[in-house]
Formats: C-alpha cells, structure tokens, sequence
C-alpha cells in the first residue's frame, strides 16, 4: 500500500463507491438522451450554423458535455470493480484529457454566454463589444484550439492512478495545478461582476418592459448555479486534498481523497443542468424545445 491514500488506487472495497458509480450511472442515462435531444433541436430545428452570437456557444457547449458523457460509464464500472481509475494506462489518460476538455470548454462557453447578456443589457451602446462577440464560431474554435494544447500536460507524465498520485514540483505538475484551479476562479469572479451588474440594472430600470432584464437575471443566476454545484465543490476539495497531503496524515487525506473524489461525481450534473442555461438564453430554443418534445408544457413554459 502506497504512503499517500491519494496514490491508492484501490477504493478498498468502500461502498461509498458504489454509490457514488450508482450516481454517476442515473447521470449518464437521464443525460444522455437529454442532450442528444439538444443536439437534435439545434441541428435540425434551429440550424445552429446559420445564426451567430449565443446559438454557436450553446451548440459548443453541449458538445463539451457529450464528450463528458462518454467518460461516465468507464469511470462508473472502476468505481464499481473498486478502482479509482481505470487500471489501463491508455485509457485512464484518455479519460483525464478529456474529463479536463470538458470542464474547460464547459467554463469557457458558460462565461461567455454570461458576458454576452452582460453587454446587451448592461451596454447596449457599445457596438465594439457587440462586434466581437458577432464572430462567435471564430471564437470558438479559438477557444477548442487554446484548450487542446493546454490539456496536453494531463497526458505528458506516467502517474500512479494516473492522475492521483502525489505531485512534484515540476513544471508539468505545477502548469496542472495552475490549469485546475485559475479556469475555475477566475471566469467565477467574472460571473460575479456580470450578475451584480444586470441586477443593478434591473433595480435602477424603474419603467419599460424588465422582461428581458428579469430572463437576463435568471440566466445568469443558473450560471452560478451551475458553478456553485458542479465546479467550486470540486475545485476546493482539491485544494483541501494538497494541503491535507502535506501534513502526513493518511487518515484525514484519506477522507480528502473520497470527499474530492464525490465532488467530482457531482461536477458531472452540468450535463443536466446546462440544458436550462440554454433555455434561459434562447426563447426561441426554449419554444422549439416544448413543441418537438414538450408539447403538452407548451402553454406552461410561456411565463418563463
């Protein structure tokens, strides 16, 4: 057995495991369906590729979320077989490089989808910003092209557990570290500053129509829903864990591995919840959405 449980492979027959593979299984198979049904609308029905602006970054963050769920089901049967990662060299670095795109691509896309509504409702005036944001398939696919290589590090050194094991000050590790916690903090601080914002303009708006300040308010609500669920929890344990790691106590790190280890069970519920994100930010998805697969809510959903 290692010194550090953070090196552990094995879950030591933990049925907080199997639990947690039982959650990560319910994720996968309410979304799965769920967002090949998204994909369905923006393809077939919206024609995603003819718009510009918040249709290519939704479209391009249900693609990050796809690529999420292809992970799901290899991760579950490992924490069920009792192992952390999975035991193949080849495919625990597959899983990571793409459990790592997706997290950056999901934060990227989610961000600017929140600075967009930021500019048009709290600077409607500024054309220069609405100009850039207008070039959103170059955007991206700058964004795609920016995380590839950024990702590559996860892939670049043996680790025991691939991924777990305890990290030298190297840098390959400390560009890891760096990745891990600055693609998190940094865009939550910028959707801070947007959500104060647009609900400072909603208070200051005392006539007109607020409707689309109130669905700018919810959108950017269910954003840092969205952080605050699936990727703060996360980002923390993991702190806790390095932090825990140095002080040589393998009973306080081993309750740090399995705290980080469930949190990031809980970082995969963004494939369900981004799906009101898109809703919140498109009306007309939110319409074709109800009408294709929801016809009986339609009448329903039109007060939101």
């Amino acid at each position: 057995m290692s010194n550090h449980p953070s090196e552990n492979c094995s879950t030591e027959e933990n049925p907080l495991y199997v639990f947690y593979s039982s959650v990560m299984i319910v994720e996968f198979v309410l979304a799965l369906p769920l967002n090949l049904s998204v994909i369905y609308i923006f393809i077939f029905k919206l024609k995603f590729w003819k718009t510009k602006g918040n249709n290519i970054f939704l479209f391009n963050l249900v693609l990050a979320d796809v690529l999420l769920l292809i992970c799901l089901p290899v991760k579950a049967a490992d924490y069920k077989k009792g192992q952390r990662w999975n035991d193949s060299d080849v495919v625990c670095k597959a899983m990571l490089f793409v459990m790592f795109l997706n997290r950056g691509a999901s934060i990227a896309f989610l961000t600017l989808i929140s600075i967009d509504r930021y500019f048009r409702v709290v600077h409607p005036g500024k054309r220069v910003f609405h100009r850039i944001l207008k070039k959103s398939p170059i955007i991206s696919v700058c964004i795609w092209l920016v995380l590839l290589p950024m990702t590559i590090p996860t892939m670049l050194k043996t680790f025991e557990c691939c991924a777990q094991s305890r990290e030298d000050d190297n840098i390959i590790d400390t560009f890891r570290k760096i990745l891990f916690f600055s693609q998190v903090l940094i865009p939550f601080v910028i959707l801070v500053f947007c959500s104060a914002q647009i609900i400072k303009r909603l208070t200051q708006k005392s006539v007109g129509d607020k409707t689309k300040l109130r669905r700018a308010v919810f959108l950017v609500s269910m954003v840092m829903l969205v952080f605050s669920l699936c990727f703060l929890p996360s980002t923390i344990s993991r702190m806790v864990l390095l932090i825990v790691r140095d002080m040589d106590s393998e009973d306080a790190e081993r309750i740090a591995v399995n705290v980080y280890d469930g949190f990031m069970c809980l970082s995969f519920l963004d494939c369900l919840l981004d799906p009101i994100v898109y809703c919140l930010t498109s009306t007309k998805f939110k319409d074709v959405y109800v009408s294709t697969f929801l016809p009986c809510l339609r009448h329903r959903c039109d007060i939101v």
